[in-house]
């Protein structure tokens, strides 16, 4: 197993569509397409965000994870992360990978999350608005909440009023996650 970034667009994609399958399910409405979509359109072309995976021996990814930068430039979020197979060991390994290199950041809904990324190596925990826990690796260079910047993104909306006013770089988005999805290595 070896941590890796896809070589190609169409692998990314692929990742990418998987990815956002496993975070919203199969029957999540218009929610993976617009992540999909905005996370190509806005975030890669920026260069905003990358794309990881731990990979056996054929290539096919055990746990991917979607980083954005922060607005500084000087930190990471960790945006989406899944295990497309359910395993949770394949995913705090990439994790710990990650927070093991990058200056990474990640956000706990509730102590069970929590202490999964701490499994993973993040050690520096700060209490968040909203009653959020944020998590930072050894190398963020953030000393506390007030010091964090908000993690670069898109408009969920913008991308679906875009969907609604030109229905067909809609049909051209939903034909290339379902594509992309099915080229997903199995």
């Amino acid at each position: 197993m070896k941590v890796m970034t896809p070589e190609r667009d169409e692998q990314r994609d692929a990742w990418l569509a998987r990815l956002c399958a496993d975070i919203y399910g199969r029957e999540a409405g218009l929610s993976p397409l617009v992540t999909f979509t905005g996370t190509r359109q806005v975030l890669f072309s920026q260069e905003a965000a990358r794309l990881w995976a731990l990979v056996d021996d054929q290539g096919r990814p055990g746990a991917l994870a979607l980083l954005a930068l922060d607005s500084s430039g000087s930190g990471m979020v960790l945006r989406l992360h899944a295990s497309p197979g359910g395993d949770r060991e394949s995913l705090r390994r990439l994790i710990r990978e990650l927070a093991q290199k990058a200056p990474l950041r990640v956000d706990a809904v509730d102590q069970d999350e929590e202490a999964f990324f701490r499994r993973c190596g993040i050690e520096r925990w700060f209490a968040a608005p909203g009653g959020q826990r944020v998590g930072l690796s050894p190398h963020h260079p953030a000393r506390g909440v007030n010091e964090l910047e908000p993690p670069l993104g898109f408009d969920d909306e913008a991308v679906l009023r875009r969907f609604k006013h030109d229905p067909r770089f809609f049909e051209q988005e939903k034909a290339l996650f379902v594509d992309r999805l099915a080229a997903f290595p199995g």
